[in-house]
């Protein structure tokens, strides 16, 4: 089995610094939705994994959160694609627990579920936590510019062969190439 696991925040939405708090506002990247859908013709599952701290936060509740994955998987379902699992960690960085990236738990969790080697796998992200999570389990890293992306290549320092793409859209054309 294929699959690639993506970042929510900032490679399938729009990202903000103020956090995701509503379905309102959640708004997809363009081309993102399509691009999913593109891997799932393909024959790919697309796991989602995300750091969510605003739960933890107060800034959202767990109703408000499954609200936002709701509205996700019925946009990426409109565009003709499907998400198979979305992992969450509703953490903030001082738990210090497993599963926040750049902590390889949710990665580990989805390889397990769906019984895929990671090593396999190509996971997609806008942060330095979301690389290194995947070089933590073996997955590729993929950086893509949206989000915290442009940021995140100007600060130098990718790991080892990560593969950087202006987007989502770009970065499936590259897997579908392969």
């Amino acid at each position: 089995m294929k699959l690639v696991i993506l970042d929510r925040d900032g490679v399938i939405n729009v990202d903000s610094d103020r956090f995701i708090k509503s379905p309102e506002e959640w708004i997809p990247i363009r081309g993102s939705l399509e691009a999913i859908a593109r891997l799932n013709g393909a024959g790919f599952r697309v796991a989602v994994a995300t750091n969510q701290s605003g739960v933890e936060r107060g800034l959202l509740d767990m109703n408000t959160l499954n609200a936002i994955h709701s509205k996700m998987l019925k946009a990426v379902q409109e565009s003709g694609g499907h998400i198979d699992v979305i992992y969450y960690c509703p953490h903030s960085g001082d738990a210090r627990c497993r599963c926040r990236k750049p902590e390889p738990g949710m990665l580990v969790d989805i390889g397990q579920r769906l019984n895929v080697p990671l090593s396999d796998v190509v996971c997609i992200g806008d942060s330095p936590r979301d690389l290194a999570a995947a070089v933590r389990v073996g997955a590729t890293p993929y950086l893509v510019l949206t989000g915290k992306g442009k940021a995140t290549q100007a600060a130098g320092q990718l790991p080892e062969g990560t593969l950087v793409f202006d987007d989502l859209s770009a970065a499936v054309d590259a897997i579908l190439s392969a």
